[in-house]
């Protein structure tokens, strides 16, 4: 079992950066104060694993809103085989495709074991009924969901932020899906800031969602997280870093400072993902 598994990994290749992010990406570095470095696959595979940190590849189908193509359920599906123990890969699925049910089986059927939603950039409610067959497959597949939640780099700080709406991504749908499909393990991704509290509510509500703590440095978590996730949630909380936004060294680093038992800080750092990926722990 690697020392850490890193629930949310981008890709700082030239086709992700200007497929996923394109014009919004100079937003999106002022907002993280990082330009990444660009790298390839293989760089990124030698960069984990020389940290022995198993990284799950993320990104999201959103073609019906943007046009923009992604990296494909074929493509994360095949990075365990090229890259066993040091990246896997989350499928996708465009909620307002035709095909979206058709597309959930084919991903389940590719192995893939768990898929990503941006409720900002693929502008849907998750909550709302016409989405529930969605999530009835992915309970049906044994399928784990995980979600951005909270506000969104991408765009900030420029007018209208390029037509986004962070409320698609505010945490409170999951109260509803979370009741509705207690057979679906979801995961906040970022923990719902600015409305954090009320995300950590639901998942002290509910024990099928998980909390994910990527996209902040962790000297800068904000202390009623990381009350939670050293106590109530700690066998629920998710090591993430949204790299190349956050450097994998800083983020270890800053996480060692909090001062959490040992543990606690395994738990986080892998025995927690592993329990929920069905990877084995020796």
């Amino acid at each position: 079992m690697p020392k850490a598994i890193d629930l949310h990994v981008h890709l700082p290749t030239d086709e992700w950066l200007e497929n996923a992010i394109g014009p919004h990406l100079e937003a999106t570095e002022r907002y993280f104060r990082k330009s990444p470095e660009r790298r390839t696959l293989d760089q990124v595979a030698e960069e984990y694993r020389e940290r022995d940190v198993l990284g799950v590849v993320l990104d999201w189908d959103d073609r019906t809103v943007t046009g923009r193509p992604w990296l494909g359920n074929d493509f994360m599906a095949g990075l365990a085989e090229r890259y066993p123990g040091v990246l896997m890969g989350f499928g996708s699925v465009d909620p307002h495709a035709d095909d979206a049910i058709d597309e959930v089986r084919r991903a389940a059927g590719l192995g893939l074991t768990g898929l990503k939603f941006h409720p900002t950039m693929q502008a849907f409610e998750p909550a709302d009924p016409r989405y529930a067959p969605l999530w009835a497959a992915a309970e049906e597949l044994g399928l784990t969901l995980l979600f951005h939640t909270g506000t969104c780099g991408i765009g900030a700080g420029t007018p209208g932020a390029g037509g986004t709406k962070i409320r698609y991504s505010h945490p409170g749908f999951l109260d509803s899906v979370a009741a509705d499909f207690p057979g679906v393990n979801w995961i906040a991704a970022h923990f719902g800031w600015p409305w954090h509290t009320e995300c950590l509510a639901i998942a002290l509500h509910k024990s099928n969602v998980w909390i994910e703590l990527s996209g902040w440095a962790p000297g800068y978590l904000p202390p009623e997280v990381v009350r939670e996730v050293g106590r109530r949630l700690n066998d629920r909380t998710l090591f993430g870093s949204d790299y190349p936004f956050i450097e994998l060294d800083r983020w270890f680093r800053e996480f060692d400072e909090l001062g959490f038992p040992d543990e606690k800080r395994e738990a986080i750092l892998w025995r927690n993902a592993s329990r929920l990926l069905g990877l084995r722990a020796d």
